[in-house]
């Protein structure tokens, strides 16, 4: 996610905004909406939708009333209402499509009550909140410090300054019930301003953090995913995945969203397989499904007393000897249909000429040592002639 700045400057270095995720452009924000209606002009006698959607630091965003009429666009540092004071924010989102945002969130754009914007930020408004945003890093470590202190179980892993920097919010993440008012007084005490505590999830943690997943591309919960859906193991056991924690958990520490997108896929191929817990009654003994392959339209059937000995079924196959089985008719042995079930493997590749080889481009180092061994035996040869 790079905004038109993010290019590369003379010296061959990073060129970037420099605005630390804030670019006028918006393209560096998180859970950034693409206006495709920007370039349609509203209908004549149609009014502009007076709402518009301001974001704070990282993915918290809200809407607002423009109620002065301002002439407002995408990267605009607006003043906006808080609960006491005011805060800045930056405009992400105008027109109509605020209002299906809004809708999105369940957000009535006919409340009165809803927050107003109160004008266009001042170099004044913008310097106060600078000076605020370069003090979030330096009270977030002495808050941590401070919790440690008092022994409480909780992590402190975010810290917004309002606008006019009256009031600090920390959000933190904690396994159970935190008794943090001793934490605020002191933080309030050295700090000299008000705090908020806001406890999130370790998801919304991530949102807010960002980072870069295992798949190399920046997390989807900070860049567009909005809803967090529940992911357990099951999803894993549908795709036939390996349940290993270091690699299905996200640096949230939770299962991975991306696991829960081709999940309606992979249940609606299921349909037609019959269940894991599968059995085939035969004559030679009861069979056990031990492993289905999707993709292939395969099952794995063993023995009670052949476990280790797998015998391959096409899904059609199962099916047949099921209903067999039903009509309590025991086929004679998996065998007769495993051997209809194995094809022949046609070779798309032949090594003819050994460019697959990883040593090819190694020097034969044995041929050269004969070759000297025979130019030193020969030298030797000619040394003793010539003495003789």
């Amino acid at each position: 996610m790079g905004c038109s700045s993010c290019s590369t400057g003379k010296d061959g270095q990073p060129k970037g905004c420099k605005n630390n995720g804030t670019c006028g452009t918006d393209g560096c924000n998180k859970l950034t909406v693409f206006d495709w209606l920007s370039n349609m002009s509203l209908p004549n006698g149609e009014r502009p939708f007076d709402c518009v959607e301001v974001r704070f630091k990282n993915s918290r965003k809200e809407f607002f009333r423009n109620s002065e009429n301002l002439s407002l666009a995408i990267g605009d540092i607006v003043a906006t209402k808080a609960q006491a004071g005011h805060d800045i924010g930056m405009v992400t989102l105008t027109g109509e499509l605020v209002k299906v945002q809004m809708k999105k969130k369940k957000v009535d754009f006919d409340d009165e009550e809803l927050p107003k914007l109160y004008r266009k930020a001042s170099q004044k408004d913008i310097d106060i909140w600078q000076k605020c945003r370069d003090r979030e890093e330096e009270i977030k470590k002495r808050a941590r410090e401070m919790a440690i202190i008092l022994k409480l179980q909780m992590k402190i892993s975010d810290v917004e300054f309002q606008g006019d920097g009256s009031k600090a919010t920390f959000y933190y993440t904690a396994e159970d019930r935190v008794d943090f008012r001793q934490l605020i007084k002191d933080m309030a005490k050295a700090f000299g301003i008000r705090i908020e505590m806001r406890q999130i999830g370790y998801r919304q943690e991530a949102q807010r953090l960002g980072g870069i997943g295992s798949c190399g591309r920046e997390l989807c919960c900070s860049t567009w995913l909005t809803d967090f859906r529940s992911v357990s193991t099951s999803t894993a056991r549908y795709q036939q995945l390996s349940l290993n924690p270091q690699k299905l958990a996200g640096q949230c520490g939770k299962l991975k969203c991306c696991l829960n997108y081709e999940l309606d896929v992979y249940l609606d191929a299921l349909k037609d397989f019959p269940a894991q817990d599968t059995k085939l009654f035969t004559a030679k003994g009861l069979a056990f499904c031990q492993k289905t392959d999707i993709f292939k339209g395969q099952l794995w059937f063993s023995y009670k007393d052949e476990p280790a000995n797998w015998h391959v079924l096409t899904k059609d196959q199962v099916h047949e000897i099921l209903e067999k089985n039903k009509k309590k008719e025991k086929v004679a042995s998996l065998e007769e249909y495993a051997s209809e079930a194995i094809e022949e493997e046609k070779v798309v590749f032949e090594n003819v000429v050994g460019q697959d080889s990883l040593t090819r481009f190694d020097k034969p180092k044995h041929k050269n040592n004969r070759n000297k061994k025979k130019r030193n035996n020969r030298n030797n040869r000619k040394k003793k002639a010539r003495n003789a």
